[in-house]
């Protein structure tokens, strides 16, 4: 049997390539692409036990001559009904196998093969690849001649189904184009989608792969090829970790310009398989025409029709002086209506519309709040317009945020998209503001300040601001902008961070947000920000905290007056010693008043894998009382009965549930990156504070208490917000003030507890 070595070829970082066939390069590149096949074509003619009647094909990278440093094999052993044929394949793969390579393989004949493919619209797509590497090129030729021919005839009942496969596909992978760590083949815009458009080109729909189409191609394969070679295996998807290496393989600056180069290309496909679409849809259901012969025409806005499924404009508007708003008037018909511009309309606008005054004419701000507020229509329609640099006309600043990483765990998207989705977000609560023409202009430009040096929300507002005047708000409509774009993050910081019961947090936000009416702007905006963010950004106890302090802060708004903070729960300051209550989501523990008992419930939660959100200790008739809102850390209720016990012995200093604690504390401590310490003296009435930012970890809460006790600090209460793999705990510190000589030695307890 004939055996294969495997060659080890450097990368980028000094690993590896693994699966290098002896003689088959490395390298990135078409001309490396194409020795590659060569190689391996080379290699398989050796191994080949030939027979008439028995043709080997390759399909797939192979088929195509685009292999990928460690890539895999597609191959079918083609025959024409010759015996033996189970043998002949064992003999084939085997050897392939004992490579370490790995191998998609089939065994048919033309008949079988064109059989499956009739049924299976991928196999379809993969016979369009098949090349001859050995034995009877006539059964190749037939295999080949014949699919092709099939699927031109069958295309245009294929696509419907093959279009299904693909947004499924879309729908589990997402777009390219804005994230953050895609993945090359899979995601819309990558790889596969490629080999979509060059199916429907074969099948004569559209001009599908048109110039653009194959250099972004080109581009995306060499981004693959220098991704194997970093990683040394096979991987589509582009990690973060890999993204400066793949960077240097292929000659660009740094990982985020690799990043925005993807992100170009990824549009360019999407966008071309978006047109290929719908050219296959009109040819599929024809095309109108009137009693005249001429394509039917319908009116939907002022000065854009609809032709065939697409919007165009209105003769009268490419007769005349095209108005400066024509641009953004189309684009809103678009996301209003959910139908796709044609492209000639689009390629139209970008060379001949005028440049907007400043300020705007009213009817182009109009549109622009009627294309941010058009809620699914108005992603689809905003990319059209930015693939054809529309955007950029009406907003100058869009060149510096497009495709622009967000290099933070709980962002999902690129900034431009995330933008983008805000404004689609915030057309949700629409009915919840007074203005919701501000909201959703302020949720479209809320982080216009990143990739900016210093503080977005800072740095945004005059950036904001200055958009809101040109585009003809009033100033004081334009400040309210500003105001949004600062104060975005106040609500979640603040009802995550701080003690929602002090007076002091309450005046403070009160005082920042100045009226009811920005409140309440704030408050949405806060939602759709969270909601375009991911998953991570939001949850149940964090939508109830901030919904709590605005209650807060409208009351004091309203009458002058801060609430009250609410009166402890009547069954912990009577009845026997120790209780503890377990609710929903909320732990209420009494017992003796004693230091570290707010320690002693945080190890104990921990144990029990809860995760502390927020966390209340106050003393009251010689009672100490800890309350903690709670959510599981792995999804999973502890067991009820076994929580109460534990903390009944625990709170009563039983030794043993002590021991547990700090063995199990001991051993999750976290390996993250250096904590830190940022005090704040003037934030509460009664307490200075003290706020930790570290990497999370299990017990985190328990072990900062305990370290805050035994240094001699008492904690009134604890605020703790998670940031992706980061947690930002405050803990209030009882008393006016520390000395400088006592804070220093609260600090270097915390940070060694960490």
């Amino acid at each position: 049997m004939t055996s294969l070595t495997t060659a080890a070829a450097p990368t980028g970082d000094g690993a590896p390539v693994v699966n290098e066939v002896a003689g088959v390069p490395g390298g990135v590149g078409e001309a490396a692409r194409s020795a590659r096949a060569d190689a391996l074509d080379a290699w398989l003619r050796r191994i080949f036990p030939g027979r008439p009647g028995v043709a080997l094909v390759a399909v797939g990278g192979l088929g195509r001559r685009q292999c990928a440093p460690c890539g895999d094999l597609d191959l079918v052993l083609l025959h024409a009904g010759v015996p033996g044929v189970d043998e002949l394949a064992a003999a084939l793969w085997y050897p392939i196998w004992d490579a370490g390579l790995r191998l998609d393989h089939s065994v048919r004949t033309v008949t079988e093969a064109l059989s499956v493919a009739q049924d299976d619209v991928k196999v379809a797509l993969g016979l369009l690849d098949a090349r001859h590497v050995a034995g009877d090129p006539a059964l190749t030729d037939q295999l080949a001649r014949t699919a092709t021919d099939h699927w031109r005839r069958t295309a245009i009942r294929q696509l419907p189904r093959l279009r299904e496969i693909t947004a499924a596909r879309w729908e589990a992978h997402g777009e390219l184009a804005f994230l953050l760590e895609g993945d090359l083949k899979e995601a819309a815009g990558g790889l596969r989608d490629v080999g979509i458009l060059r199916a429907i080109a074969t099948a004569g729909v559209t001009d599908a792969l048109r110039p653009a189409v194959h250099a972004a191609h080109r581009r995306l394969l060499d981004t693959r090829d220098a991704l194997h070679q970093q990683v040394g295996r096979r991987v589509d998807r582009l990690l973060a970790q890999e993204r400066d290496g793949v960077a240097k393989l292929l000659g660009v600056d740094e990982g985020d310009a690799l990043l925005r180069l993807t992100a170009g290309d990824a549009r360019t496909v999407r966008h071309a398989l978006d047109d290929a679409w719908r050219a296959a849809d009109r040819l599929r259901s024809g095309r109108q025409r009137a009693a005249s012969g001429r394509p039917v025409r319908r009116p939907v806005a002022r000065d854009v029709v609809e032709q065939d499924g697409e919007l165009v404009l209105a003769r009268t508007a490419i007769g005349a002086r095209p108005d400066p708003s024509l641009s953004l008037r189309v684009a809103a018909a678009a996301a209003t209506t959910r139908l796709p511009i044609a492209r000639a309309t689009c390629e139209w606008l970008a060379a001949y519309c005028p440049p907007l005054p400043a300020p705007w004419p009213p009817a182009a701000r109009t549109a622009l709040t009627t294309l941010l507020g058009a809620g699914p229509g108005l992603v689809p329609a905003w990319e059209t317009c930015d693939r054809y640099g529309l955007i950029d006309g009406w907003l100058p600043e869009w060149t510096r945020m497009r495709s622009l990483p967000q290099h933070n765990p709980v962002h999902r998207f690129t900034l431009d998209r995330h933008l983008v989705q805000t404004a689609y977000e915030a057309s949700r609560h629409a009915r919840d503001v007074e203005r919701p023409d501000l909201l959703l202009l302020g949720a479209f430009l809320h982080d216009v300040g990143k990739g900016l040096p210093g503080d977005h929300s800072v740095v945004g507002a005059p950036l904001a601001e200055a958009v809101a005047a040109r585009i003809g708000l009033p100033p004081a409509e334009a400040a309210l902008i500003g105001t949004l774009v600062r104060l975005h993050l106040l609500l979640p910081e603040v009802a995550t961070r701080r003690d929602l019961s002090d007076p002091k947090t309450i005046a403070g936000v009160a005082e920042r947000v100045g009226d009811t009416g920005t409140l309440e702007l704030l408050h949405a905006l806060v939602q759709a920000d969270a909601a375009a963010t991911g998953p991570a950004a939001w949850s149940g106890w964090k939508g109830r905290l901030v919904a709590e302090l605005v209650a807060r802060v409208r009351t004091t708004l309203d009458t002058g007056v801060v609430p009250a903070p609410p009166a402890p729960d009547p069954a912990l300051v009577a009845g026997p010693l120790p209780v503890v209550h377990l609710g929903e989501d909320r732990v209420s523990v009494a017992a003796a008043d004693r230091r570290g008992l707010l320690a002693t419930v945080a190890g104990c939660l921990a144990l029990h894998r809860l995760e502390v959100i927020s966390a209340d200790a106050a003393t009251v008739d010689g009672r100490a009382l800890v309350e903690c809102r709670v959510q599981p850390r792995y999804g999973l209720a502890p067991d009820p009965i076994a929580l109460s016990a534990d903390l009944r012995r625990a709170v009563a200093g039983d030794v043993s549930v002590t021991q547990r604690l700090r063995g199990r504390a001991l051993a999750a401590r976290s390996r993250g990156a250096a904590p830190r310490v940022v005090w704040h003296r003037e934030a509460a009435t009664d307490a200075v504070l003290l706020e930790l930012r570290a990497a999370d970890a299990a017990g985190l809460l328990y072990r900062v208490a305990c370290a805050l006790d035994e240094a001699g600090a008492q904690v009134r209460a604890a605020r703790i917000a998670t940031l992706g793999g980061d947690v930002v705990d405050t803990f209030y510190l009882v008393g006016a003030g520390l000395p400088d000589e006592q804070r220093a030695r609260v600090e270097a307890a915390v940070l060694a507890a960490v």
